[in-house]
């Protein structure tokens, strides 16, 4: 209590922080107090601090206009809220003494990185969004008063996001620009360990809820495709029981409300980000839409391996069975479990042949007819990919595209498809991107672009 006592006796202002501290009867409130003492404390500290930094002697410079060297207009307040709490110090404020038509020039301001006007500094703004990235904005901002003492609204937390958003937007546009000017991107740091495993490169589409008309949350909800994409080495684990199950390592995620054609460079940029070009094996999962097959064979077919997802397969030879032999008979169920089981276990060229077989049926009807010819042309088409006993026996690979469903389920249904959810273009895009740059690893760069990112 002796460091106590000396607070008091420098600052008045704590005596009734400490004497709560005192007062405290349980642990917990003890704890309370203190904390509360604490951003008292902090505010003291960085108060003093910068006071100190404005009597240091000023280095005016010239007016951009007239050259004339500008004077000091004396110290005037500035407040910038913190997570400390709200912050007050005067500095040094300075104008063209020929009066141009200029900013004011204030020189610390400038050297601490504050913007004019600026309302919270940036460790404010860098949580705020970070708790935005994952639950509503209204949720934001109830939990960061509950923590902090400050008093902040949701629509602040929205606005820090729509800015940092759009800043990480701007970042991928000229990344893509570099690319088509034939620049590419740096290969992201990682373990050699992890460099060297098989990097599984999968896409997938989800809906989301839209607005129908631009600035307005009147009328019916109109749901858009996103495009995902995932990049990750496949790892292993070891579980308690001794078994080896796969792990994913170095995940990163790319996503557009775009089409195909927008979809295509951004998931080449992060291949190539992630040594695309320098991996031994390379595998491609997807389930069977033409865009994202068109996509692999422009993209990684000459260099990688195309497996298509097991269960789509699957699901597909269960149309065939359901149009031929009635889906509620218990041939239709015998026929497509073996013929699963030769997908599973043996070779698509004797599903092929069956569905031949069936074909010679008489008196098909054209439906029927023309639902077994699409079945046969699809697995046909991809009859090197669906290869699952070498895939998975041989060569330890998934043939399921779960790895992608789950990060679709992961990066768009459980932020954007809350109860009442509605998103303008610009709000679903701008949070889109802080998703992205935090499961990349990639967030706190937007903030302190200046200081290496801790992921």
């Amino acid at each position: 209590m002796k460091l106590l006592s000396n607070i008091q006796q420098e600052d008045p202002r704590f005596q009734a922080l400490i004497e709560q501290i005192r007062n405290a009867e349980s642990l917990t409130s003890v704890i309370l107090a203190t904390f509360r003492l604490v951003f008292a404390l902090g505010i003291k500290i960085v108060e003093t601090e910068l006071t100190e930094r404005a009597q240091r002697p000023t280095d005016w410079p010239n007016c951009p206009k007239c050259g004339t060297r500008i004077h000091s207009k004396g110290l005037l307040p500035r407040s910038v809220m913190s997570i400390l709490g709200e912050i007050s110090w005067k500095r040094r404020v300075g104008r063209c003494p020929n009066r141009c038509h200029i900013e004011q020039i204030v020189p610390l301001d400038n050297q601490l990185g504050i913007c004019p006007y600026q309302p919270a500094s940036e460790e404010l703004s860098h949580i705020a969004c970070l708790l935005a990235v994952f639950v509503p904005y209204e949720t934001a901002a109830v939990i960061l008063r509950q923590i902090l003492p400050i008093q902040l609204g949701a629509m602040t937390i929205w606005t820090w996001v729509q800015q940092y958003g759009a800043t990480a937007r701007i970042k991928l546009m000229r990344e893509l620009d570099d690319l088509k000017q034939g620049i590419t991107p740096i290969l992201e740091a990682m373990n050699e360990s992890i460099l060297q495993l098989p990097l599984i490169i999968g896409a997938d589409g989800v809906h989301a809820p839209f607005r129908p008309f631009r600035g307005s949350p009147c009328g019916k909800i109109v749901w858009r495709e996103i495009k995902v994409g995932i990049l990750a080495r496949l790892g292993q684990r070891i579980k308690r029981n001794g078994d080896t199950v796969p792990k994913l390592e170095q995940r990163r995620l790319v996503a557009t409300l775009g089409n195909i054609d927008v979809f295509r460079p951004q998931l080449w940029l992060e291949a190539l980000r992630q040594g695309v070009l320098d991996t031994e094996t390379v595998v491609w999962v997807s389930d069977g839409g033409r865009g994202f097959w068109n996509l692999f064979t422009a993209c990684f077919a000459s260099f990688s391996i195309g497996i298509l997802d097991f269960y789509h397969a699957a699901q597909n030879i269960w149309k065939a069975a359901a149009a031929w032999l009635d889906g509620r008979t218990i041939t239709a169920r015998q026929w497509f479990a073996e013929a699963r089981h030769e997908l599973r276990h043996g070779s698509v060229t004797t599903i092929l042949r069956r569905i031949n077989s069936a074909l010679l049926t008489e008196n098909l009807s054209e439906d029927t007819r023309r639902i077994l010819s699409n079945v046969h042309e699809y697995l046909n088409t991809h009859r090197e990919h669906v290869d699952y006993s070498r895939f998975k026996e041989q060569m330890g690979l998934p043939i399921g595209s779960g790895v992608v469903e789950s990060a679709c389920k992961w990066l768009i249904q459980q932020r954007f498809k809350g109860v009442g959810m509605r998103w303008s273009e610009a709000g679903f895009e701008n949070l889109l991107h802080l998703r992205l740059a935090w499961v990349n690893g990639r967030f706190d760069e937007l903030f302190f672009p200046d200081s290496p990112s801790p992921n």
